[in-house]
């Protein structure tokens, strides 16, 4: 039986990003990242965004339940919706969930998206 990938349980990392692109880097020179991924043309490396920082933030939803590597459609349930209302995603994809960021601009818009397709945004304790 395939689970339902309608209604998943998300939150929202604390926190704001940025993703660089390190051209010809195999690896980044600190280890304050957060994703990495390697590709012929360089490195794309996802970080805390520093407060001097100018460069586009954007902000994270995660899933609250890990699916592992198996159940078909857990990325295209978030991304579907966002893309459908024009929202730019960037995805980092790890063994247990997908991190879906988006411009932290468009954080509130996202929400609201995510929540429409079903989705339920929860609050962590700070």
């Amino acid at each position: 039986m395939v689970p339902d990938v309608s209604a998943q349980r998300l939150h929202r990392v604390p926190g704001r990003f940025v993703v660089e692109h390190l051209a010809h880097v195999t690896l980044p020179e600190d280890d304050e990242w957060i994703a990495l991924v390697r590709a012929p043309e360089g490195l794309t490396v996802v970080r805390e965004a520093p407060p001097w920082s100018e460069a586009e933030h954007w902000t994270g939803f995660y899933g609250d339940s890990p699916h592992g590597t198996d159940v078909p459609g857990m990325l295209a349930a978030l991304v579907g919706p966002l893309a459908a209302a024009a929202v730019p995603v960037f995805v980092a994809s790890t063994y247990h969930a997908d991190l879906v960021l988006v411009p932290e601009h468009r954080a509130d818009e996202a929400a609201r998206v995510l929540a429409d397709a079903g989705h339920r945004l929860v609050v962590r304790p700070a």
